[in-house]
């Protein structure tokens, strides 16, 4: 077992922190919407605002076991394909899209010779849980089935960020409970949210979110590990990289989960950047620079060792 905690405030970032401030000041705290109609209009925002298209990322359909869901699939331009990184999308279980992270994964396929596979999940309220876990889980299974005819690689990651990173883990359990959770090579967990129960402290602390009532607001007992994987059996799971700011509400959560990841005989990497709110990872700043680095770099040792 090898646990990674990094200091709250480590000196190799002092030179984002001031830029980080002044980013998060000058942003508008975002809130989620109150009720469903509000909740299209934030989605024809989103879409309204997303970039025309000029992507290279291949539309797919994974199917496995009658279950069928969209992915999208981007491949490196100049090399050959070292592995194959799953990526489920950010946006509490109810906005986003595969197509949105297109101009991300490309960067990301390009820079570690991996063939990014999105998910694109069907959203909530209109498909609570468990849709969207099993969305992503038949694109895990579809992968493990079939990466090998068509990348020619075995080698897989998984990541996510917010809800996706909630997805990540999610999906890891159901494999873990097929015995295929050892295909991971390791899971890039950003900011997710792991107890949607309300229950624990850190749980508490967003326990009257929209996404929660959207996702699971029908479901009695919401300590059930398939939606708050905070209280599952979490052994025999790949090695995971959690990765949160010092100002996210999420904090004590991710710090909860790594606790219990730990706990059960797993290797855990646990980074946390000063002065980073929710969903940090998305700005233009040189902390954000700084995590991609150490996230890229992360990946590649994980992938390197699993074909080795």
């Amino acid at each position: 077992m090898e646990i990674g905690l990094k200091r709250l405030i480590d000196a190799r970032f002092d030179a984002h922190v001031e830029e980080s401030r002044r980013f998060d000041a000058a942003s508008k705290p975002v809130a989620g919407p109150r009720d469903f109609e509000e909740l299209q209009r934030v989605r024809a925002r989103q879409d309204a605002s997303r970039p025309p298209s000029g992507s290279r990322a291949a539309q797919q359909i994974a199917e496995v076991g009658g279950r069928r869901v969209p992915v999208r699939v981007t491949v490196p331009q100049e090399t050959a394909v070292r592995g194959v990184y799953l990526d489920i999308h950010a946006g509490g279980f109810y906005i986003g899209s595969a197509a949105g992270g297109d101009a991300r994964n490309a960067v990301l396929a390009d820079t570690l010779a991996v063939a990014v596979v999105s998910v694109d999940y069907r959203l909530a309220p209109e498909h609570p849980w468990p849709a969207a876990p099993d969305d992503c889980e038949t694109a895990a299974l579809w992968l493990v089935k079939r990466a090998e005819s068509l990348f020619g690689t075995s080698a897989f990651v998984v990541g996510g960020a917010s809800a996706g990173a909630t997805l990540a883990v999610t999906t890891l359990l159901r494999l873990r409970d097929r015995g295929l959770a050892d295909r991971f090579a390791g899971a890039v967990l950003q900011y997710g949210a792991y107890d949607l129960s309300g229950r624990s402290p850190g749980g508490r602390l967003y326990a009257d979110d929209y996404f929660i009532e959207a996702y699971a607001g029908h479901v009695a007992d919401r300590t059930d590990p398939d939606i708050s994987p905070l209280y599952g059996n979490l052994g025999d799971l790949p090695p995971a990289l959690l990765v949160v700011g010092q100002r996210d509400i999420l904090l004590e959560d991710n710090l909860a989960l790594a606790a219990r990841l730990a706990a059960a005989g797993n290797d855990v990497d646990v980074r946390v950047y000063p002065e980073s709110a929710h969903a940090f990872t998305f700005r233009p700043t040189g902390m954000v620079a700084a995590a991609l680095r150490e996230i890229d770099a992360w990946v590649a040792k994980r992938l390197h060792e699993k074909t080795i």
